[in-house]
């Protein structure tokens, strides 16, 4: 059985009890596709159910709705470490990405400007 078929199965539709199919697959390729990913579960709000961070070992992220059942039925699946970020917080890593990317955009977009 397929990764993604069995993270859809166990993790049930979407919701409270876990991921869509077409999420589990995402999450299973992104994890493929990445090295050294680490999941970040992210408490329930009153917007969302409880979530995941993948974050990639160039802090590179990615983020997904899994419910109360899926989040901890991840780790196993799709077989990588699995924090709880209230605990944790986000690594480093990830911050570092996200200001590398302003960056990014704040320089292509003085470029931009310059060859008006």
């Amino acid at each position: 059985m397929s990764l993604w078929r069995r993270l859809r199965g166990a993790m049930g539709r979407g919701g409270a009890s876990g991921v869509s199919g077409a999420d589990a697959r995402y999450l299973a390729e992104w994890v493929h596709t990445h090295t050294g990913v680490e999941g970040y579960v992210e408490p329930k709000t009153t917007v969302t159910d409880v979530t995941v961070v993948l974050v990639a070992a160039d802090g590179e992220w990615t983020r997904r709705i899994v419910g109360e059942a899926g989040a901890r039925k991840l780790a196993g699946d799709l077989r990588i470490p699995v924090y709880d970020v209230a605990k944790t917080g986000y690594p480093q890593r990830m911050r570092d990405f996200d200001e590398r990317k302003r960056i990014e955009r704040r320089r292509a977009f003085e470029e931009e400007l310059r060859d008006l």
